[in-house]
């Protein structure tokens, strides 16, 4: 009898969470498939990793893509940095 309850308790967590879970993707706040945090409209990537260089162990610059803008950002133990000036990629052409 003690393993039936048992039994019953873990069916009836799974269930509330399965039931949470659902709840959650109709309030739009969980989303699965491949279309989660840093996703735009119709699942197209906002954001994109272009290159990283590592300067030493704990320092290096990415060259980051956002929403069609392209940022690098200098990375050490002390926080990050986005750098500006003018960034030209491949062929010349000037990033925005």
């Amino acid at each position: 009898m003690d393993a039936i309850g048992q039994a019953l308790v873990v069916v009836f967590v799974l269930g509330l969470l399965g039931a949470t879970l659902y709840w959650l993707r109709a309030q739009g706040i969980a989303r699965f498939g491949g279309k989660g945090i840093g996703m735009g409209r119709g699942g197209a990537r906002r954001m994109q990793t272009i290159e990283r260089l590592a300067l030493g162990p704990q320092h290096s610059l990415h060259l980051v893509n956002v929403s069609g803008r392209v940022l690098l950002i200098a990375v050490s133990p002390g926080g990050c940095a986005v750098l500006d000036g003018e960034i030209r990629l491949e062929g010349g052409q000037v990033a925005k």
